[in-house]
């Protein structure tokens, strides 16, 4: 190149115009070019700022018209802002980024079927992926080139949550959008709860029912899949179809556990029980992995009705840093302690529940002894107290929210 510099920046050789170089780092005198800096500190900015010129190339594309134009009912419902199409080629996961061309914010499940059947009618159908809470970890509801459903638009038209009345079986129908966060507080004005959860519950209803669901009642109900009456899907083809073990059953075992690649799970009929008005919750530590494993054995196999209501199993390693914020303050220096002493500890958390009947029996013994544990370590704070939200111990990485 004529009337240029090389540069050399590590692995990095450029053939820079010596025009580039004074327009944007120095400046001319007397027909020589003055730069302002070391070559490396040049070579540096004008890395930073080809990296910029492209993020402006970049953001300046995402702004651009859509390459076709969609149905009128749904056109004001795409956006195309950046910041909407950054968070949608995100999740929980952080390892997958993928862009989509746009965002739905649908107003009801007939925008999504009109977006649905407008890819159909394209000679190329564009790719289209229905987005909850964001916390899946690898990209699942990401969309790239394509467009991704926001269903948290639909909790915005009003709380899909119904729940059933008089005898049993219980149940509540719950729109996909729904966060398990709510679908708890709306059974419990009615004395009820689900019978399986996620340990977080700040996840949507469809996000979780696409994957399984699964926390520390699966031993005993199964995941939450397996708790359903009912559900609606609305499949590749714009189709809505009520789904169950015996109507469309085919359907109904596809789109639960499916990832979304057999359809969009738009409404789910939630088994119920009656909500337990009191609850002892204890974490059992171990120094010893087979009498911790053997414990745990022993609780998911006792008779369903006289058995635990929640194991979970967890270990604590002794390395750096060692988060402890999950357990009650009072108990964290001795479990520090123990696991700088034993290297690994090993832990049940299990809960039990009960009644006021059974109140003054229960308060008399631990719960390790009730189902004859072989504990070998040290025995946690037991939480025991009326009407405690167990179920919202995950939220902030705290143990519990009394109320």
């Amino acid at each position: 190149m004529k009337n240029a510099l090389l540069l050399t920046y590590g692995r990095l050789t450029m053939s820079v115009s010596l025009e580039f170089l004074s327009a944007y780092f120095g400046v001319i005198v007397g027909g020589a070019v003055s730069f302002m800096g070391s070559e490396e500190e040049i070579c540096t900015c004008l890395v930073s700022f080809i990296i910029t010129t492209i993020a402006v190339s970049v953001s300046v594309t995402e702004s651009l018209p859509l390459p076709w134009q969609p149905p009128k009912e749904i056109a004001n419902k795409l956006h195309q802002d950046p910041d909407t199409k950054t968070q949608a080629s995100d999740d929980f996961g952080h390892i997958i980024h993928q862009t989509p061309l746009a965002v739905l914010y649908p107003d009801s499940i007939f925008d999504i079927a009109s977006l649905i059947n407008f890819s159909n009618s394209l000679p190329t159908p564009f790719t289209i992926s229905s987005r909850g809470n964001g916390h899946s970890v690898r990209g699942q509801a990401m969309a790239h080139n394509g467009v991704v459903i926001n269903m948290t638009q639909l909790a915005k038209n009003g709380t899909r949550i119904v729940v059933s009345q008089g005898k049993a079986p219980f149940y509540a129908d719950v729109g996909a959008e729904q966060l398990w966060i709510d679908v708890l507080h709306a059974t419990l004005e009615h004395g009820l709860a689900p019978r399986s959860w996620t340990d977080y519950l700040y996840l949507t209803v469809g996000g979780t029912l696409s994957n399984a669901g699964i926390s520390g009642q699966t031993f005993k109900f199964g995941p939450q899949i397996s708790n359903l009456n009912e559900i609606d899907v609305l499949t590749g083809k714009g189709e809505f179809f009520t789904c169950s073990t015996e109507k469309n059953s085919g359907l109904f075992y596809s789109a639960l556990g499916g990832l979304g690649q057999f359809g969009i799970i738009t409404r789910a009929r939630i088994l119920l029980q009656p909500a337990p008005n009191r609850v002892k919750w204890v974490h059992l530590f171990y120094n010893n992995f087979s009498t911790f494993s053997g414990d745990q054995e022993r609780l998911i196999t006792v008779e369903k009705n006289n058995g635990a209501d929640y194991v979970e199993g967890q270990l604590l390693l002794n390395q750096l840093p060692l988060d402890l914020s999950f357990y009650p303050i009072k108990d964290r220096p001795r479990i520090s302690s123990l696991v700088k002493k034993e290297g690994i500890i090993y832990i049940i958390e299990l809960v039990k529940h009960y009644t006021d009947e059974t109140k003054e029996a229960m308060e008399k013994v631990h719960i390790s002894s009730i189902f004859q544990l072989k504990i070998s370590v040290l025995k946690s704070n037991v939480i025991d107290q009326r009407e405690i939200k167990f179920t919202e111990k995950s939220r902030d990485h705290v143990s519990c929210c009394i109320t």
